[in-house]
């Protein structure tokens, strides 16, 4: 299940400050779309609007056909910090989420253990977080998302604090959850290599306040270190 997103002269504001200025962006159903910019850019604000939880100046963002308004099962969110209740099992934190959503008790308890295996932690349901590793909860912060089965998955730097191996590891994973259940993704990082890792486009955001600067396709295959410079290009020209 996907949804294509689109935002259609975003402009944003935190108070009597610009952040984001005037900001077209289409991500089609299905697509897997980076974010890439420096800190400071209105990465976190192109997410928040389209999670609902920014509201524009002016323009506006749609999810499918209906206008965004506030928060919705139809786009789920993961961010860096995973935000798991230390008195809850990794089930239990699942479980916990979907009950928002109005789900039979047998219901939540089903779609738990299914997010929980299809992100590797099948073994993991009824260990608490302080005994999962850093990647584990990241794992379970996902499995928390899709276990909602949204149609737009965003992810705000979500493997920003883990160490080299375990995020390339989370990378693969989800690429491959991404390959299998066809959502549409957008994913915010400020890692060039990890962009172009993951997605099959690279917007790159910069400016004060943000604009896009650049958007380019990513090649199937083997990374590209021209586009790799002209990307890196675009970040130290802002």
């Amino acid at each position: 299940m996907s949804l294509a997103v689109r935002l259609e002269g975003l402009s944003v504001r935190y108070g009597a400050t610009p952040v984001l200025d005037r900001t077209d962006l289409e991500l089609p159903a299905g697509s897997f779309t980076a974010l890439l910019g420096p800190s400071g850019c209105g990465k976190s604000t192109v997410l928040g609007a389209v999670a609902g939880f920014v509201h524009p100046a002016t323009g506006q963002v749609t999810a499918g056909s209906r206008p965004v308004r506030g928060p919705g099962p139809d786009r789920g969110v993961v961010f860096q910090h995973y935000a798991l209740f230390p008195w809850r099992t990794a089930r239990g934190n699942v479980e916990f989420a979907l009950k928002r959503l109005g789900l039979p008790r047998a219901e939540r308890r089903r779609r738990a253990l299914e997010a929980l295996a299809e992100v590797g932690l099948a073994d993991g349901t009824d260990k608490y977080p302080a005994q999962l590793s850093g990647g584990m909860q990241q794992r379970v912060a996902l499995a928390r998302a899709l276990a909602a089965e949204p149609e737009v998955l965003l992810m705000d730097e979500p493997f920003g604090a883990l160490d080299a191996l375990t995020r390339t590891r989370m990378q693969h994973l989800l690429r491959e959850l991404w390959q299998r259940r066809g959502t549409t993704v957008l994913f915010v990082t400020h890692d060039i290599d990890e962009a172009l890792a993951l997605a099959q486009r690279v917007v790159v955001l910069g400016g004060s306040p943000g604009r896009v600067l650049a958007d380019h396709t990513v090649p199937d295959g083997a990374p590209d270190p021209d586009l790799r410079s002209l990307i890196a290009r675009h970040l130290g020209s802002d």
